[in-house]
């Protein structure tokens, strides 16, 4: 029952974030507690609209702490969203390194490379030394993606 009220108090928190989508058209695909933080998977249609809403979300707390969003803008053009991926052999095992643009999570990042928003904890592990809290990560950073 507890996490059923903390549900209510994240999205009352977050709310003018979750109308502002609603009214720039915004898909929400999923809203959900992910154990003590609210998680909102949702895909913009442009990236001018994601950067809105990323926004209104930094003005509501800045830190959002308590928050997971995992908001995408449509490939709308010819080319998909650009990443930064490079292959180097050591051991046998090929790296690859991504930097972090405006407006990118963990979870996002996870989404592309291993097409599942879940699977950001891989890419926190892998990042300890550059990263002490997996929702606080900076444009221009460089990260490490594990296989």
């Amino acid at each position: 029952m507890a996490n059923d009220q903390r549900f209510e108090q994240l999205k009352q928190k977050y709310q003018p974030a979750i109308n502002l989508m609603q009214q720039l058209q915004v898909s929400l695909t999923h809203m959900h507690m992910d154990g003590d933080k609210l998680f909102i998977q949702a895909v913009a249609p442009s990236e001018g609209v994601k950067n809105r809403v990323w926004d209104q979300i930094k003005s509501i707390d800045s830190s959002y702490s308590d928050l997971i969003c995992d908001l995408r803008a449509e490939n709308t053009g010819a080319q998909p969203q650009t990443m930064t991926a490079s292959a180097a052999v050591s051991g046998g095992q090929s790296t690859r390194r991504y930097t972090v643009k405006a407006g990118d999570s963990l979870s996002k990042i996870s989404k592309q490379f291993y097409g599942n928003a879940n699977d950001y904890r891989k890419i926190f592990d892998a990042n300890r030394g550059v990263l002490t809290d997996p929702n606080k990560i900076q444009p221009g950073q460089e990260l490490v993606i594990p296989e």
